[in-house]
């Protein structure tokens, strides 16, 4: 079984910046966008097929996105950017011109990428899965995942297929995950997980949390 965590934050809040710590040999970074990362990037390389083994795979498509999860022998897989395997999807079909028919169908399909990568966490056995979004605010004031259409809003809570979400915040130039629910937000994490509101945001402090509550041995070193 694959243990999948949402991190949610604004552009800016530290999001990406939390993989600092973690080791490039045991992590594959799938990046729905290629940029550079926010910090000395040794040891990470883009994966193609000169190098193979590389652990940075940049891709937008569900498909590929399903595949590598299954098939990668790292125990820690990161989703960077996931709002933007949906939104890039919708501006292609935007691009195509579709027709009334083809523009609802549009909608139904990118709701099932976006349950297609969820799933494919969940049974993605003895992996660790981050899922980086962005969040809007919906109508009633809760900030959440962000999303494209009513269809994964109401009838596909994202973030109920998961069981943790952490949410980035900022204070006093501090940079924070935010681990408990304040009643305007989708955050939450199993019980004593984390005994503190928030946490420093670093990803591999949140990777040996979950892996000692869930008594997870790990394979391969967790740090560099």
């Amino acid at each position: 079984m694959g243990i999948a965590t949402m991190i949610l934050g604004d552009s800016g809040t530290g999001k990406s910046t939390s993989l600092r710590n973690l080791n490039p040999s045991n992590t594959l970074l799938i990046q729905a966008l290629k940029k550079p990362l926010p910090f000395k990037a040794k040891g990470w390389s883009l994966c193609n097929k000169e190098n193979p083994e590389g652990t940075i795979l940049v891709t937008d498509k569900s498909s590929s996105i399903t595949t590598a999860i299954q098939r990668t022998n790292k125990e820690i897989i990161i989703i960077d950017d996931f709002q933007y395997i949906l939104a890039n999807e919708f501006m292609r079909r935007v691009l195509d011109k579709e027709s009334g028919n083809q523009s609802f169908q549009k909608y139904n399909e990118i709701a099932k990428s976006a349950w297609d990568i969820l799933n494919s966490c969940s049974q993605a056995d003895n992996k660790r899965i981050y899922i980086l979004s962005h969040t809007q605010t919906d109508d009633f004031g809760k900030v959440k995942i962000k999303t494209l259409g009513k269809l994964l809003d109401e009838k596909i809570v994202l973030e109920g297929m998961v069981t943790i979400v952490l949410r980035t915040s900022i204070e006093n130039n501090n940079y924070y995950f935010s681990t408990k629910n304040n009643n305007y937000d989708t955050v939450k994490s199993p019980i004593d997980m984390f005994q503190e509101a928030k946490i420093e945001n670093d990803l591999l402090a949140v990777d040996k949390a979950i892996c000692e509550y869930y008594d997870i041995q790990q394979t391969q070193p967790i740090t560099a």
